[in-house]
């Protein structure tokens, strides 16, 4: 059984097609309620991590998230950690194989 009572961090890497790492953050988001309780047909990509598990996002799927992060209600991303999503996900649209990967504890 999945213990969620400890803090679950999600951290955030850029991978090749590899899985070579290419960048990662320098923070990580802790999993909580406000982000557990996004609405998944409002936020589709962020609506539907989790936080024992590791998420893909490919160069199409990074295009509507980074339309997501302006978006979100206060608190569900610390400034610094929605900066990072924004940045990485850029530089895997700018460059081609590269995947942004959400890394559940």
């Amino acid at each position: 059984m999945i213990n969620l009572q400890r803090e679950t961090k999600i951290n955030l890497q850029v991978r090749d097609e590899n899985g070579a790492i290419e960048d990662r953050a320098k923070h990580g988001v802790v999993w909580g309620p406000r982000l557990a309780g996004l609405d998944q047909s409002v936020f589709p990509m962020l609506g539907h991590l989790l936080p024992y598990a590791d998420t893909v996002f490919n160069h199409r799927q990074v295009s509507t998230l980074l339309e997501e992060v302006p978006r979100l209600p206060a608190g569900v991303l610390t400034d610094e950690f929605a900066r990072e999503v924004i940045e990485l996900g850029q530089a895997v649209l700018d460059g081609p194989g590269l995947y942004l990967w959400f890394l559940g504890d």
